[in-house]
Formats: C-alpha cells, structure tokens, sequence
C-alpha cells in the first residue's frame, strides 16, 4: 500500500528550481532512503513533504489525503514527523523532557508523556542520560535526542535527515541496528536523506538519487550504485572500490 505519494512536485526559489517535478512513492513498511550530492534539493523535498512551504507545482498525498496545502502541525497530527539536518534540542531541557515533548501530541497525561518518553530513551541508548540537560550532549547523542523526540510523536512515517552525519563507523552500525528494529517491531515506514552509503546499502529497500533538483535514478540500493549517471553525478567510480 502506497503510504506517501509525491506527484510530480515543483519548488522554485526566485530564480532557482530547487525541486524539480519530483516523483516518488513510499509503501508502508519500506525504508526509502533519498540521496544525492549538496544542494540537490533533498531538504527542500522533505520540507515540502513536512509543510514548511508549499509546492508551486504537483500534490503530496499522505496515507490518500493531499497535505500539500497543510499546516506542518496538521501533517505531524497524521503522522508523519521529522528529524533535522542541524539538531537544536532544547538545550536548558533534560533529555527526559525533550523527549516528552514530542510525547504529549497524543498522550493523555504527563506521567503518560514520561511513561512513552522512557521507553523511546531505552531504545535509543539515552535512558542512563535522560537527566542531563541537552547542551551537554556529544553529537551521537544529540543525533539520536532528535529520533527520540520525533519518535515520540508516535509517527507512522518517520523522516530522517541526515542522523548518520559525523557519526564513527561504530556509532553508525548502531544507529542503523537501532532504526532497522524501529522499522520492524514497530511496523514505522522510514524516508531518510543520508549521505553515508554504509547505511543506505544496510537499511534501504529503494533509493532515490536526485542531482540539481530533479531525479536521475531509482532502484534497489544494488540497482542505483551501479547507475552511471549515480556514479559520475555523486558517488564516483572509487566509491565502492
């Protein structure tokens, strides 16, 4: 079943198509992954997909109802939340409470906010941190502070941006243990721009490159690498060398 449908999506920035006529399909269940060099329009993508800004051009349909005209608290109330690429946790707040945050969209009650807060912290590796005020956090832990307060919102699809970057080998092969069992025990659909290949081949089912805006490519994660227009736009012939 198609979950996210973006339909020939058009976004321009005065002079510059940021985003254009991009079209992808994400079924429930999948772990879609979106790539591409800087500047290819990939944020852009996920901030029309998320409501910052509308498109000039095309839909976005969401479990079948257009959100593309939604405010972004509507399309977070669907449902869909979303990671990013610079985090900024409330910093004066414990972790604990910056996941709860994100909890109280749906809970009844604070105790319940905390109660769904803990357990989301115990998944991500954060539970022995979760008094310590966000500032004080290194970035894989702030990384992964972010997952946790979009988590919390109890997503059916979950936007990632970027959560591998500046992460050791190590800490990557976690995270990516971490959302491969996101995916699975808690049936989440995952759409994530990363740049780390390691993850993309370890965790996605399809990518979708894109390059000056516009989509060059689609396929398994096998099928993309191989592509040439892949290769020479981004990846590099040494690249998997």
């Amino acid at each position: 079943m198609t979950l996210l449908a973006v339909n020939r999506v058009t976004k321009r920035f005065r002079g510059l198509v940021a985003v254009d006529n991009v079209s992808l399909q994400v079924d429930a269940g999948a772990m879609f992954a979106v790539i591409g060099p800087n500047g290819a329009g990939k944020t852009t993508l996920f901030n029309l997909i998320a409501g910052v800004f509308p498109p000039d051009t095309g839909t976005i349909s969401f479990e079948g109802e257009r959100i593309d005209r939604a405010a972004p608290e509507h399309i977070c109330q669907l449902g869909i939340a979303r990671t990013f690429q610079i985090v900024r946790p409330f910093a004066e707040l414990t972790v604990m409470e910056n996941a709860a945050i994100g909890a109280m969209l749906r809970a009844p009650d604070m105790d319940s906010s905390y109660a769904q807060a803990g357990e989301i912290l115990r998944r991500l590796d954060l539970w022995d941190k979760r008094d310590r005020k966000a500032h004080g956090l290194t970035l894989p832990d702030r990384k992964r502070l972010e997952v946790a307060r979009a988590l919390a919102t109890r997503p059916k699809l979950l936007l990632l941006d970027e959560v591998m970057a500046g992460l050791r080998p190590t800490e990557t092969d976690r995270m990516v243990e971490i959302l491969r069992g996101i995916n699975r025990e808690e049936s989440i659909t995952i759409l994530m721009i990363e740049h780390v290949m390691r993850a993309v081949m370890a965790l996605a089912t399809r990518v979708h490159v894109l390059h000056h805006g516009a989509t060059i490519a689609e396929g398994t994660p096998t099928e993309v690498t191989r592509d040439a227009r892949v290769i020479e736009s981004y990846l590099g012939a040494e690249a998997f060398a």
